[in-house]
């Protein structure tokens, strides 16, 4: 397994992981894919302030991550949001972690204090969503921090939003 920088390059292959979330699940809270155009975008605005990343292995990307701005208020700043997608058939392998411990090393060399991570949550499990992502990020070592209750509403059915968040650096 590699991991390295995204780039614009990346966005057909990235587009075709994430597809799968909107279309299928409750995990992105989008109801329509976005154009490739659209992706190409989102990456290289993500790009010019913060880490975005991919799991490669076989020469094949399997999954990515990357940093975003929490709030996007000067005082948040030393704070960032993670997101992560892997492939359906790339779970369980390792690449969710290896992209959490990259983002997180570089982060944290750039200041940044705070982790968070806005994570759709099932009222009841369905076939949309489970608590998977969830459990994901307390074995990352985040923290259940907030519930939102009821926000979100897609496959006729609502959904809680739930925040995480783990603390990588010192408040100085």
């Amino acid at each position: 397994m590699r991991i390295r920088s995204a780039t614009v390059g990346d966005a057909e292959r990235l587009l075709e992981i994430y597809a799968y979330y909107v279309e299928h699940t409750a995990i992105s809270f989008e109801y329509d894919v976005p154009s490739v155009e659209e992706f190409r975008s989102r990456i290289e605005n993500i790009l010019k302030a913060y880490p975005y990343l991919v799991a490669e292995e076989d020469g094949k990307i399997r999954g990515f991550a990357y940093a975003h701005p929490f709030v996007g208020r000067k005082a948040y700043e030393h704070s960032a949001e993670l997101t992560i997608y892997l492939a359906r058939d790339a779970k369980r392998r390792g690449y969710g972690k290896s992209l959490y411990e990259e983002l997180e090393r570089i982060l944290k060399g750039r200041g940044i204090t705070n982790l968070y991570a806005c994570i759709g949550d099932p009222i009841e499990e369905d076939e949309y969503l489970t608590r998977n992502s969830e459990q994901f990020h307390a074995h990352m070592g985040f923290a259940k921090v907030g519930t939102f209750h009821k926000c979100g509403y897609k496959f006729n059915r609502w959904y809680n939003m739930i925040w995480m968040e783990k603390i990588i650096g010192e408040h100085e």
